[in-house]
């Protein structure tokens, strides 16, 4: 595997120290002590709009419909937010976060996932400029909706009130039963449908603090998809990274649903992280929601620059971690592998040397990706991971000469030629990158047929030897003309004629050995060059 060496390593002890946040919301100091204790803080001061209620009141509904998109699972099952999910929206030329939350069951007992919820709750409403009570206007108040708005108040925060699924002018009763509440009058509104979502949204807006002054940022930020099988942890690797239970952590597989993202500064690079429902294989996730989860993972893979990808140290690697490894690559992104939990193992083995060897087996398709070991629960390792993802995502935007690119191809011609194939070997005309997301290398050939598999991954090496392009996959493109496209050797039928003509070269020399004209053998179709032959 790639040693990681060299820049990524000689660049840990620089930037360990400089978390730094870009938190500008001056009004509220308190708040940002309480963030910046973490070292790695949330980008962009954007108000905070946090929806909070009990559950199944459509709270990831009305989150759906002010970002304008699906981002939070939605379905009749009652509970299915269990991490606080975090999304940009912007109304009137006001932008804000809006989290939405887990619903709050205050009499439905105590257990540890429970309380982890209630925790997830209370963080994202301490963390909230406004807070948006969502209730469900056919159902009215009920005990429960108090017990919430106890808790509210107890938070000094400024609280709307919004009463969903209002679709019909009846509903307007339930806003004098909301008026014993003591807060404004509510928005009447349908998530679903989108009614009174604008007028919602002006009284939202009005309650902003106003923006503070900044200098111009790049907003453009690194994406990094943390990626892996059920309960390797990635929620803990994230919370780890960021200081802050941001992500719902249980040892039950699975408590991940939604991709969180989180936006961070790290020594003046914009970095979102994205936190993934665990992949299984697709024959075992069955259940709908968990297929929905899946897919929505592997979107989220798809838009990122690179993948970590977390392997649980104490488990081995199986055949889902391979599995995700491939799909990272197939998509052309970045890939750094995280061994996790190094804190059950002897100290031995807990070193990335060791794991370059014991990994080389399992991921010898990906030989280029460095590898990186952690401990999410005692943060040993932490601050090596960012660093070499943003190694990672830099190779990815590296340029490469086309003088010295086609110097290096020559050169590995010259050293290796690549094996004939009836008598014809492949040529290199010339050869460039493309401009792709992913490192790519067009070349000019002669034939595209007379490229072997195994050359081409010398020629990938022969690259990676000179430029680099560590942890990203490498894509060779070849082009020729149209009459010089022979099919691969494996892909000919079995009883194809050895001596039947394939390309124009070819063809000449047939029709010289047996007589006829190299033009007629170019025209005259298939079988009336097998009779001419026989």
């Amino acid at each position: 595997m790639a040693q990681g060496r060299g820049p990524i390593t000689g660049s840990i002890n620089r930037r360990q120290s400089r978390f730094k946040t870009t938190d500008s919301t001056v009004l509220h100091n308190r708040r940002r002590h309480h963030r910046a204790k973490a070292g790695l803080i949330e980008l962009m001061s954007r108000p905070i709009v946090a929806i909070v209620g009990r559950p199944n009141v459509g709270k990831s509904t009305l989150f759906n419909r002010v970002l304008g998109w699906r981002k939070a699972i939605v379905d009749p099952q009652s509970g299915l937010t269990r991490d606080r999910l975090y999304g940009i929206a912007e109304w009137r030329g006001r932008e804000f976060s809006i989290v939405d939350t887990a619903g709050l069951d205050l009499d439905g007992g105590k257990n540890e996932s429970r309380a982890a919820i209630e925790a997830q709750t209370n963080v994202a409403i301490e963390q909230a400029d406004v807070i948006v009570l969502l209730l469900d206007v056919r159902e009215g108040l009920t005990p429960l909706d108090r017990e919430i708005v106890g808790l509210l108040r107890r938070s000094g925060r400024r609280v709307l009130v919004a009463a969903n699924k209002a679709d019909s002018p009846n509903n307007r009763h339930f806003a004098h039963e909301i008026s014993e509440l003591g807060f404004d009058e509510p928005s009447l509104v349908s998530a679903q449908h989108g009614l009174g979502i604008g007028e919602f949204l002006d009284r939202v807006v009005a309650e902003l603090p106003e923006p503070a002054e900044e200098p111009a940022v790049d907003t453009k930020a690194d994406r990094l998809a943390i990626m892996g099988r059920p309960n390797v942890g990635k929620s803990s690797l994230l919370n780890a990274l960021l200081g802050d239970e941001r992500a719902l952590v249980s040892p039950l597989p699975g408590t991940t649903r939604d991709p969180v993202d989180t936006e961070l500064m790290y020594d003046g690079v914009p970095v979102v992280l994205v936190d993934t429902a665990g992949i299984r294989r697709k024959s075992t996730a069955r259940d709908r929601l968990e297929q929905y989860s899946l897919l929505r993972g592997i979107h989220a893979m798809e838009r990122a620059d690179a993948v970590l990808l977390v392997l649980d140290a104490s488990a081995g690697v199986l055949a889902q971690d391979q599995h995700v490894a491939g799909y990272a690559l197939e998509a052309g992104k970045g890939l750094v592998i995280v061994v996790n939990k190094i804190d059950l193992l002897e100290p031995a083995h807990r070193k990335a040397a060791y794991w370059r060897t014991t990994l080389l087996r399992s991921f010898k398709f990906a030989p280029f990706a460095p590898i990186v070991t952690v401990s999410a629960k005692t943060k040993e390792g932490i601050r090596s991971v960012i660093p070499s993802a943003l190694e990672v995502v830099g190779q990815r935007r590296i340029k490469i000469p086309p003088n010295e690119l086609n110097r290096v191809l020559r050169q590995a011609f010259m050293e290796h030629p690549p094996p004939s194939y009836k008598g014809r070997r492949l040529r290199l005309g010339y050869a460039t990158q493309a401009a792709s997301e992913a490192p790519t290398v067009v070349m000019f050939v002669n034939d595209v047929g007379l490229l072997h598999f195994s050359y081409r991954r010398y020629l990938e090496k022969a690259i990676r030897e000179r430029f680099g392009i560590m942890g990203n996959p490498l894509k060779l493109v070849l082009r020729a003309g149209k009459d010089n496209r022979t099919a691969p050797p494996s892909r000919r039928a079995k009883g194809a004629r050895a001596d039947l003509p394939t390309s124009g070269e070819a063809r000449a020399k047939a029709g010289t050995k047996t007589g006829t004209k190299a033009e007629d053998s170019r025209t005259s179709p298939p079988s009336r060059r097998a009779k001419r032959a026989g």
